[in-house]
């Protein structure tokens, strides 16, 4: 049994079994029916037959649900910077986090039809309990981030992905996604936890810390939706935060955001793939020795990227505009989609809440903000 069973994604020769196994699951049916709705069930159901690596369902399958993912909830999406890219070269995608399935889903669209080489995906284990849900994921080359452990336990996981992340990158020249913090940003502050860089060091071995960084090739990714359509459900918890209130999740409240997710209207999406991080990492080796200031100031140059590379749609300066009662940037927007956005607002919260108010248009002008504080921070 190797020590990456627990949380590895299938080998290819496991995938035909697997996807047997849930083939008839009434889950496949639904993600079947919205990828092919012209399709009958008897002819996806012989095409699975043929299907004998997770490079086969992808190319076959997922592609397909994603683009009609994109169709069907978007206006479109629109990319930058992977061109910089090389197509024989595995890399550390790290990225900003909005979306449970969408962020990787579309990244990976992305590298499939530019020929670069696809991520395993970390997803965390509780979003994946049902079982159509774990062998999907693990069929889309997903691995587990074991939550709710002890602190002992957390450790010992820890450093089984650090060294599963290594081991992927560095010997099967597979890329790797992995968010920047733990659980989706809520408020639109985009922030890297140095917790998640602690994770990655922890395989690092003899090497010095930026050394190992340099090995894993990181490219910071900037994803944008103009509309998140999962902000009317990040409510409670931002609002339960605001009263210095414990939040509790709904039973099925995780599998309902990702259908919001999927199925929710998103206008136009843009992915941004930053330079790899490379004499940055020179730089702190050079001016910093402490261990934890190094993670600190890799973290910082991470959020640098993601940040200064962030499309900012016409949604961000409408929000930053009403939530400072100005018309600072109404060059950066029509009057019809300040309308519409007002009218969306006024549909997902109650308006006449100003803390609801205030914290949903934040959401969406937070990341205009952090792009002015970096701004003026050069």
């Amino acid at each position: 049994m190797s020590k990456f069973d627990e949380i590895r994604y299938f080998y290819d020769h496991e995938v035909n079994e697997r996807l047997a196994d849930v083939a008839r699951d009434p889950m496949m049916k639904a993600f079947m029916s919205f990828t092919f709705p012209d399709t009958d069930e008897q002819v996806w159901l012989e095409q699975f037959k043929e299907v004998h690596s997770i490079s086969d369902f992808q190319h076959q399958f997922v592609a397909y649900a994603v683009r009609q993912i994109l169709a069907k909830s978007s206006e479109g999406l629109t990319t930058s910077g992977f061109d910089r890219l090389d197509k024989n070269t595995s890399y550390l995608f790290i990225s900003n986090h909005r979306d449970i399935v969408l962020d990787t889903s579309l990244l990976n669209l992305v590298l499939l039809e530019s020929g670069l080489i696809m991520t395993a995906s970390a997803i965390g284990d509780n979003l994946v309990h049902k079982k159509f849900l774990n062998v999907l994921a693990k069929l889309n080359r997903n691995f587990l981030v074991q939550r709710g452990l002890s602190l002992r336990d957390q450790l010992t996981s820890s450093q089984t992905m650090s060294e599963y992340i290594k081991t992927q990158i560095l010997e099967e020249n597979r890329s790797v996604w992995i968010a920047q913090r733990e659980g989706r940003t809520k408020n639109g502050n985009d922030a890297t936890q140095q917790g998640v860089l602690k994770m990655l060091a922890m395989a690092a071995g003899d090497q010095s810390l930026t050394d190992y960084f340099k090995t894993l090739k990181i490219v910071p990714i900037s994803i944008s939706y103009e509309y998140d359509p999962t902000d009317s459900l990040k409510m409670p918890q931002l609002l339960a935060q605001h009263r210095d209130e414990e939040y509790i999740k709904g039973k099925n409240e995780d599998f309902t955001t990702m259908l919001s997710g999927i199925l929710g209207q998103k206008k136009r999406i843009h992915l941004h793939a930053g330079d790899v991080i490379d004499t940055e990492l020179d730089d702190i080796a050079a001016t910093i020795d402490n261990k934890n200031k190094q993670l600190q100031a890799i973290a910082q140059v991470i959020d640098r990227s993601i940040i200064s590379n962030y499309k900012l749609w016409p949604t961000k300066y409408i929000a930053y505009d009403l939530l400072h009662n100005t018309d600072t940037y109404a060059s950066e927007y029509t009057e019809q989609e300040k309308q519409l956005f007002i009218r969306r607002l006024e549909m997902r919260i109650d308006p006449s809440d100003p803390v609801s108010k205030e914290y949903f248009l934040a959401m969406y002008a937070n990341p205009l903000v952090n792009k002015l504080k970096l701004e003026e921070g050069l």
